[in-house]
Parts: structure tokens; sequence; C-alpha cells
């Protein structure tokens, strides 16, 4: 975890693997408040760990800030990592999940993948690091169900 931003501002390569990516938290400027930060990803993209195909998902991540925020420029690197990563639906998006919830500490995290069919399937992952704040607003994540050319 760094506290120091090291990506903003200066131009990096994206980082050819999830484990290589580094990610920026930076204090969270309300502290004291219980509120929800949304990051939406609509065109997350990782590798099938037995083809090598491309597999597409929409992420949404929510969650409430304890401490510190994540850089947003280093999430973006981060999520861009998995472009050549070989790993199933359920484990690149609970991985996101748990890694950020690790590393930043939040008060609470969720995440939803929302994959495209592959083999005519949709598959959606969901994950969250418990109960949610009391009083929290959250708001649905917005992405409906898959329901192809119709």
């Amino acid at each position: 975890m760094t506290l120091a931003p090291t990506h903003l501002g200066q131009s990096v390569p994206l980082p050819t693997s999830p484990q290589e990516a580094v990610l920026d938290y930076v204090p969270n400027p309300r502290p004291n408040q219980t509120y929800l930060i949304r990051f939406t990803q609509p065109e997350f993209t990782s590798l099938c760990p037995v083809t090598s195909q491309p597999d597409f998902a929409h992420l949404v991540i929510d969650y409430v800030p304890g401490e510190t925020i994540v850089e947003s420029k280093s999430l973006k690197l981060f999520l861009g990592s998995f472009r050549n990563h070989n790993a199933f639906h359920e484990d690149c998006t609970v991985g996101i999940g748990e890694r950020l919830f690790r590393e930043m500490r939040p008060r609470w995290l969720r995440i939803g993948g929302y994959w495209y069919p592959r083999g005519g399937m949709p598959i959606d992952v969901f994950w969250q690091s418990g109960t949610p704040p009391e009083g929290l607003w959250l708001p649905d994540q917005g992405v409906p169900g898959y329901r192809g050319r119709g």
C-alpha cells in the first residue's frame, strides 16, 4: 500500500500483471462521514484460463472509506493489468474486492462483476466485505441483467 501517489501526474505503463500493479491510497478527506464511493469499469477484460480467449465484464465497485481512499489512476492501471491475466470470472471479481479491502481497509466494500456471455451464459459475480454501515445510502448498481439482443 502506498500513501503517497506514485502514479498521479506521471506517465506510467500498464502493469503486466495484477500482482505487479501498485495501488495508491490517499487520506480520506471526510473520515468522520459515512458516504459511498463508486467506481464503474464498463469495459473490463481478462483472459479465460482454459482457452486464453478474452472475457469482458462491467464492474461496479462500491465502498465506504475508512482512513484512506484509493487513487483512481492507480485503480485504473490495476484493473487494466487484468487484460493479459488468465483467471476465471469468480477469481477476478472476488480477488479485486479482497485486495482493495485488505489494502485500503474501508469500512465496507462490495463489487459486482457483470460478465458478458461466453458459451451462451452470462456469469454475474458479487462479493462484499460484510453488512453495509447503518444509515448508508446504497443505490442499486444499475446494471441490468443480460438480455441478449432483445
